[in-house]
Order: structure tokens, then C-alpha cells, then sequence
């Protein structure tokens, strides 16, 4: 076989010259571009028409299935805290719109008893039923509540209400049938003894519409099997009774959920709306099995439970010993039904009772919140997108009849007739042109008017605020203190849109007295519990100054003390951060009122907490004094010949003359009031004593450093004396002095003694009585 000659540019190596010739690719035989198919040809590009053929609507109710944590559905134990939310405040408006006192259960069934312990096992399946005693619902409107998200009638219209959205309880049901696969269960009976309806319906998530599975009427309402329940033997036959339910709705949802009480848990939820609703009765029936790591709930600390006999016990002993204990008699109890005397009836409003298996919130007063009435939008509250669509629906209700003038002043508030004409002069326009006439140029011209226009606030009537009474019988049902102050602010607006906060706050008895203050936050009546730092209450509760009201306060964080701290925003339209309700947003406006409102009851705490300081401090240098009358006395006597039982009588009266605030009594503002009847006609705060109060139950002392004294012993309230400790009798032998020094105070009066400089105040009480003796030995001889 000849060899092959070598070609020019072969490369030099002969070994090359072996191999054969690679072909030449052209560029249009490359797989990328001849679109010929093989192992290395590439898919064909989309074009217009292929993507076409791929796009369809999302249902809502789809986009949220696979976005369930937006609502509020993260976890187990938080999914099964926002079904009990969402029946819940369904429940109260319902009850409020129909002018009826709600009465709710909330019944909780572990239907995994027999799961596997530790904390292996961390979720179970739950039945959460919810009754209560409203009006009821509709047989036609029963799909479409419950089986449809964005379906509600509180949208669209400016009213105060809990709900907003038309999600919340279509949304429990729906993640209730992805994580177990069974229906919602709802009965509701609108007229009173009539039949109940009975459906069971699923939601199907690709149409956003309810599916019914069962449509039946029954007798059984509230359920039998409810009331069936071992945890309700205790109440008897009153835990949802006929009487007490004649008309009403129970839901119920099977769902994977995770029941653990302390911070938000159910029981904690529940213990907020009871505190922002005082006049509903709620009452939880917990399962029969609870996660085994589960701390105490946070508002619930000291709260001694009636469920046991010892407890028991020592109730009715506290009783015989003290018949008014939460409210003694002189007592400022704000609203507690006080009697003629000046003294509180004996009917007080209960507080909740833990019975173990079964808490029940009682219900504290028996007025319902205000009426609220829709408004329209007032005109600096749209912005020009909305505005411009007023128009069009102005026009098709009007077919195109109607002018700009009757256009603003029935499509919004605070337009007088007046006004409704400078507007239209504003634009060039005359008062009976029509809506339709107006196009986006005069409508931009139109809204910029209304932004430099002087123009009322939006009218109140819409907001239901709970009210400062209300809030105090709130806390004093819920929270074990014994200072509570409440306040409440004049509307404000946001937005166009009117708001009004209120504030109260709860001081010592049996809170955490080294702990930071807990803030518990509400909107529209509704506790919010996750997401603190992001919520505008809490960075108005941090901006606050706590430190001019005697309490400590770390840089940029919360006081610290047994403090309890209480924001409410009512509003037609709650500006929440996300679809889940949990945090409002952070306005200036609205953070502006919460702090001034935060500032009031300040005010008052430290008014109270330095009178109650002094108050102390005189009680104390009063007890210093009496420890040595009995010896003065004797000596005096042995010294000039005066009657001892005379000296001792006259010194006594002299150390109670010179600390008489020690025996004073304080109002709501921390003066001293001498009439006892006049404690009841102020209002804005509760001071309830304790009866069991130490002496060195001292918080801090606010002269050393800053922090504010929560002892509650002598002198802690407005109706509580010092104790001061017994008087020794003539000639008892000396004992030992105290040996505390007493801190000089601006408001503190003068000494024991009428020749007792300032600063012989402030020495060891010792030493001036040593000095008074030296006196009287001088005199003498």
C-alpha cells in the first residue's frame, strides 16, 4: 500500500498523518440552528401562540391553597389558633349586628388520644367546634359563606368591623380538607325553635365553590355530642343549653393541628377577647390530651384554679375572712356597681375561672358596644385611580343622569352643599353638570382640589371603641393586678379614614415583677399575637419615655416591672401588613396617638406610684418612732414628773399628725381625697389592695435607681393604711433601731420633730432620737 503524501497544512507529527480527515461543519448543518431533531437538537422556542395555549385563570382559593402561610397557616399550632380566631370574631359580629350578648363555646377534640408521647409526636388530629348564639345564617348563603373565599359583605363598605376580607373562616375550612380530607360540619338555625340545617360541604379549590356532601334539618342544635363530652360533667346542664342558644351557628373543621398552651396558644387568644369584650361569655373546652412541654399562659401567672377542693377551700376561707376581696369596702372601683355608702355592691364582676379541663371567661358587663353606622369616603382619603372609577359607577347607577353635584356630596362625607359648589367652580364646571362629562382632566384638576381643601374630619359614629370603663373591667377580669388606668383618645384620621386608639395598663399584684412589661395589642377588638416587633404598637410602646413615670426602661426596649400594657385601634379599615391580620402597619399618625395615649396612663401610674412611695416612707419613719416612744415617754416622765400614759398619748398623736399622708388615700389621679365616697366618682382607674401583701415586697426604689417601688404592703393604694408595727409598752427595754436610711424627696413633708432641719432628715432615725433624749437630759439639769 503507497503512503500518502503529507499535505501543506496536515500537521507536522506523521502520526496525524494517519488519522482521517475530519468533514468541515457548515453553519447551516449545526443542530442548534437547523432545528433537525437528534440527540443534540434543541427544543423549539416558544412562541406567542404555544404560550397562549398555557395560561388560564387561578382561582383565589387555588393561589391561597398553595400560599397558606399568607393567612396565617404556618404551623400546626398556629393553624389551629387561626381557626378558633376566624370562627370566633365571625361569632361576635354576627351577635353584635343582631343586638344579642354573645354567648361562644369553643370545643377542642383530640382524635389521636392514642398517638405516641414525647416530642416525637408533634402534631395530632383536632375537631374544633365553635357555637354561639346569634342569628344564624341563611340556608342560601350557607355555600357561599363558608365554601368561598373573598365572599363577604364588610369589604366594601366603611364600618367598623373584625372581619374585612371575606377569607378567614372559608380559609380554616379549606385547610382543614387538605390536611384531613374531611368536610366542614355547620348547623345554623335562624328562628328560634324551628329546625336546624345541617350541611357538610368541601371546598373545591379549582372553581373557588363549595361543594355540599349533605343537606339535611335536624333537632340536634347545639350538638348532643358536645354536651355529651367528659371535660363538661362539671357545668351540668347549662354548658350550651337550649335556653341559652335558641338560635345560632356551630361550625366544625377536622384538621392537623398542634394544641399547646402559653404564648399563641388558643387559651391565650381567648383570654385577650374575653379582656377587649367584656360583654361576651366565652368558655373553652380543651382536649383530652395536651403536648407534655407547655408553659404556664403568660396573663394567667398567680391565678389560683377552682377546679381542685384545695383551692376550693381556700376561696371560701378568703371569703369569710374577707367578703369583698377583689373589691374591698372605700375601694375605687370604677363602674363596679358601687352602692350608696360609697362601698361596691356585692356584685362584682367575676374573674376567669380555670377549671382544668374547662376555662370559662364569664361575661363582665351587659351593655353591647355602640351601634356603628356606614360612612361614605371622605374626599382626602381616595386617591385618583378610585376616584375616576366613583365616576363610572356613579354614572351607571344615575344612567348618566346624574350631575357632579349630587356626586359628591352622596358619594362622600363631609362635602356640604357649599362646598360641592366651590368644587365644581374649581374645575369650570357649573353645578348641574353631569358626571359623565367629566374626564380625566378635570378629575385630576377635581382631586387635587380635594387635597388642598379645608375639610371636617370624617364623622365617628362608625367606631365602636371599647371605652375606658369597659377596658377596666376587661384587665380587672383578666389580669391579677392592682393598679389598672385606662385611656382613650379623640378620633384621628389616616388616610381619610377615621381611627381612635385607646390605651390601659395593669400595675403589681401578680405580675412579673423582674420581667420586661408584657403588651398585649388589639384591632378592632381582635387580639393580634404574632409578629410584635413589626406592629406599630409595639414601637410606640419602646419611643414611650417609661422613666418619667418611675420605671425602668432599657434603651430602645420595654419597661421593666410588673406591668401589663394594653393598645386598641378601632378603625373602619385596619391597616394590616399582611392577609393574615397579625400586625398594623406603621403610620405616624396612628403611632402618634398611641404614644399620647400611652403617655396618659403613665401620667397616672406615676402620680400613683410617687404618692405610694412617700406614703411608705412615712409609714416607715412613723414605725421608727414608735419603736422608742414607749422609752421617751418614760423617760420624760422620770424627768419632769408628767403623767407617762399622758407623754406616750401626746407623742403618738404628734408622730400621726407629722405622717398623716401615710394614712391618706389616693384618686385616680394620686391626689389625696379625704371623702371615701368621692373615690367612686372618678374615672380611669382601679387600685385594688392586697390582702395577703408583704412588707419587702419591693419592687425597686425609684430615688436609688430610677425604678419604681411595687411593694404591696402599707400604703399601696388608695384605701389600704400602713401597718405600722405594734407600739412598745412604758418601760420595755430599747431594741434594735432600723438602720435603713430614708432617701430626702421634694414632696416629703417636715420631720417627727418641729426643730428638725432637712437635713437631719435624711439621717439614721437613731441618731435623731438619740439627739431628742440628749435634748430633754440638757433641759433637765
Amino acid at each position: 500500500m503507497a503512503q500518502q503524501p503529507l499535505l501543506l497544512d496536515s500537521p507536522t507529527d506523521p502520526s496525524a498523518a494517519m488519522e482521517e480527515p475530519k468533514p468541515r461543519r457548515s453553519r447551516a448543518d449545526s443542530p442548534a440552528k437547523s432545528g433537525k431533531s437528534g440527540k443534540s437538537a434543541r427544543r423549539p422556542r416558544a412562541t406567542a401562540e404555544s404560550m397562549a395555549k398555557g395560561q388560564r385563570d387561578i382561582a383565589v382559593s387555588e393561589f391561597f391553597a398553595k400560599n397558606r402561610h399568607l393567612l396565617g397557616f404556618d404551623n400546626p399550632r398556629k393553624a389551629l389558633l387561626t381557626t378558633v380566631k376566624e370562627a370566633v370574631d365571625n361569632s361576635l359580629d354576627a351577635c353584635e349586628e343582631a343586638g344579642i350578648l354573645p354567648s361562644i363555646a369553643v370545643v377542642i377534640e383530640d382524635l389521636q388520644p392514642d398517638r405516641p408521647s414525647g416530642r416525637a409526636s408533634k402534631a395530632s388530629r383536632y375537631r374544633v367546634s365553635v357555637v354561639d348564639n346569634g342569628p344564624g345564617i341563611v340556608r342560601k348563603q350557607v355555600e357561599n359563606v363558608f365554601g368561598r373565599l373573598l365572599f363577604g359583605s364588610k369589604f366594601h363598605r366603611l364600618k367598623m368591623s373584625r372581619g374585612q376580607q371575606g377569607i378567614g373562616i372559608s380559609a380554616a375550612g379549606m385547610y382543614g380538607l387538605i390536611t384531613t380530607g374531611r368536610p366542614m360540619l355547620i348547623q345554623t338555625r335562624p328562628k328560634a325553635g324551628a329546625k336546624a340545617h345541617h350541611i357538610e360541604l368541601a371546598m373545591n379549590t379549582k372553581a373557588n365553590r363549595a361543594e355540599v356532601t349533605i343537606d339535611e334539618t335536624t333537632d340536634d342544635f347545639p350538638l348532643q355530642r358536645l354536651r355529651d363530652l367528659p371535660q363538661v360533667r362539671e357545668l351540668g346542664d347549662a354548658f350550651l343549653s337550649t335556653d341559652e342558644f335558641p338560635t345560632g351557628t356551630s361550625v366544625s373543621i377536622e384538621l392537623e393541628g398542634k394544641y399547646q398552651r402559653g404564648r399563641g396558644s388558643v387559651d391565650e387568644f381567648l383570654e385577650l377577647t374575653a379582656i377587649a369584650n367584656p360583654h361576651a361569655k366565652i368558655t373553652l373546652v380543651r382536649p383530652t390530651r395536651t403536648i407534655e412541654d407547655e408553659p404556664e399562659a403568660p396573663l394567667l401567672k398567680g391565678k389560683r384554679k377552682r377546679g381542685s377542693a384545695a383551692s376550693s377551700e381556700r376561696d371560701a376561707r378568703a371569703s369569710a375572712d374577707q367578703p369583698h376581696a377583689n373589691t374591698p369596702p372605700g375601694v375605687h372601683t370604677n363602674g363596679l356597681a358601687p352602692t350608696d355608702h360609697g362601698s361596691p355592691a356585692a356584685t362584682t364582676p367575676d374573674t376567669t375561672q380555670d377549671l382544668g379541663p374547662v376555662v370559662v371567661f364569664p361575661r363582665a358587663v351587659d351593655d353591647l358596644p355602640p351601634e356603628t353606622k356606614e360612612i361614605q369616603p371622605h374626599p382626602k382619603g381616595v386617591e385618583l385611580g378610585t376616584l375616576l372609577q366613583m365616576l363610572k359607577d356613579f354614572e351607571e347607577a344615575e344612567r348618566a343622569s346624574g350631575t357632579l353635584y349630587r356626586f359628591l356630596q352622596e358619594r362622600f362625607s363631609r362635602v356640604s352643599p357649599s362646598t360641592a359648589g366651590d368644587f365644581c367652580r374649581g374645575i369650570g364646571v357649573t353645578a348641574r353638570t353631569r358626571a359623565s362629562e367629566i374626564d380625566t382632566a378635570k378629575a385630576e384638576r377635581l382631586f387635587k382640589l380635594f387635597q388642598d381643601a379645608k375639610l371636617p374630619p370624617p364623622p365617628t359614629d362608625c367606631l365602636a371603641p371599647i371605652g375606658v370603663q369597659q377596658l377596666l373591667k376587661g384587665m380587672f377580669k383578666g389580669v391579677r393586678a392592682e393598679f389598672y388606668a385606662a385611656s382613650s383618645r379623640s378620633p384621628d384620621v389616616y388616610r381619610g379614614r377615621p381611627f381612635l386608639i385607646e390605651a390601659a395598663i395593669a400595675f403589681g399584684g401578680d405580675l412579673a415583677k423582674d420581667e420586661a412589661a408584657r403588651v398585649i395589642r388589639f384591632a378592632n377588638r381582635v387580639p393580634l399575637l404574632y409578629q410584635q416587633s413589626a406592629c406599630s404598637s409595639f414601637k410606640a410602646t419602646t419611643e414611650t419615655n417609661w422613666r418619667n413615670y418611675d420605671l425602668q426602661q432599657p434603651r430602645g426596649g420595654l419597661p421593666v416591672g410588673p406591668l401589663v400594657i394594653m393598645i386598641h385601634m378601632a378603625s373602619v379599615w385596619v391597616p394590616f401588613t399582611s392577609e393574615s391580620k397579625e400586625a398594623i402597619a406603621d403610620y405616624d399618625e396612628i403611632r402618634k396617638e398611641m404614644r399620647l395615649a400611652l403617655m396618659e396612663c403613665g401620667r397616672k401610674l406615676g402620680t400613683y406610684l410617687r404618692k405610694r412611695q412617700r406614703m411608705r416612707r412615712e409609714g416607715e419613719r412613723r414605725d421608727v418612732f414608735e419603736r422608742y416612744i414607749g422609752e421617751i415617754a418614760k423617760a420624760a416622765s422620770s424627768l419632769t414628773g408628767a403623767d407617762a400614759a399622758a407623754l406616750y398619748d401626746a407623742l403618738q398623736r404628734q408622730a400621726r399628725r407629722r405622717t398623716e399622708i401615710a394614712d391618706a388615700q389616693l384618686d385616680d389621679e394620686g391626689r389625696v381625697i379625704k371623702d371615701e365616697e368621692s373615690l367612686n366618682a372618678d374615672d380611669g382607674v382601679v387600685i385594688v389592695p392586697r390582702a395577703d401583701a408583704r412588707d419587702d415586697d419591693v419592687v425597686g426604689d425609684a430615688d436609688t435607681n430610677g425604678g419604681a417601688s411595687g411593694s404591696n404592703g402599707r400604703g399601696t393604694s388608695g384605701s389600704t393604711k400602713p401597718q405600722a408595727r405594734p407600739a412598745r409598752p412604758i418601760g420595755s427595754g430599747r431594741g434594735e433601731s432600723d438602720e435603713r436610711d430614708d432617701d430626702s424627696d421634694a414632696d416629703a413633708p417636715s420631720g417627727l420633730f418641729a426643730d428638725e432641719s432637712p437635713k437631719a432628715a435624711s439621717k439614721p432615725k437613731k441618731k435623731v432620737l438619740k439627739k431628742v433624749l440628749k435634748k430633754v437630759r440638757k433641759k433637765r439639769a
